[in-house]
């Protein structure tokens, strides 16, 4: 056994370091998210922190890769447009929009966990349920109109 595994009661091995139980782009996302909890605790007004908050979120989108920051401006723009009420902030290093301070939705771009797609995703406070089984989370290589008004209209559901 390493030094990074211990032994449970039940006897099976698990990791007990950070850095052997988190990959490189989790522990890089953890420390974006410390930093936006710091920032978050200044004492600027409100409207100063909503417009510093929406010009980080714009900055990270301007640092994406292409078709990930096409995407994500496109998004912006729609949860703009069909959800005004929703703050912009950073939530994990990612584009995120919140309704009374809790994350309701987000865009993951394809390159912040070397994936094969990026992700627009949705959080638990979201108003999407339908039955007993609902997606929230939906894999994006690029955005048509249709998929826009989709967003549009899922936001507007989500939000609600």
């Amino acid at each position: 056994m390493t030094d990074a595994q211990k032994t449970t009661q039940a006897g099976r091995t698990t990791e007990s370091t950070s850095s052997a139980a988190f990959t490189a782009e989790e522990r890089a996302a953890m420390k974006e998210r410390a930093k936006e909890v710091k920032a978050s605790r200044t004492r600027a007004t409100r409207a100063e922190k909503a417009a510093a908050e929406e010009a980080a979120v714009l900055e990270k989108i301007a640092e994406m890769q292409d078709s990930d920051r096409v995407m994500a401006e496109r998004i912006h723009a729609v949860i703009r447009d069909n959800a005004p009420h929703l703050a912009p902030k950073l939530w994990y290093g990612m584009p995120a929009y919140a309704k009374d301070g809790k994350v309701l939705c987000f865009f993951q771009s394809a390159e912040k966990f070397n994936a094969r797609y990026a992700t627009f995703g949705f959080n638990d406070i979201a108003s999407l349920d339908d039955g007993t089984m609902w997606p929230t989370a939906f894999a994006l290589t690029r955005l048509t109109a249709a998929d826009e008004t989709r967003i549009g209209a899922l936001v507007k559901q989500a939000a609600s």
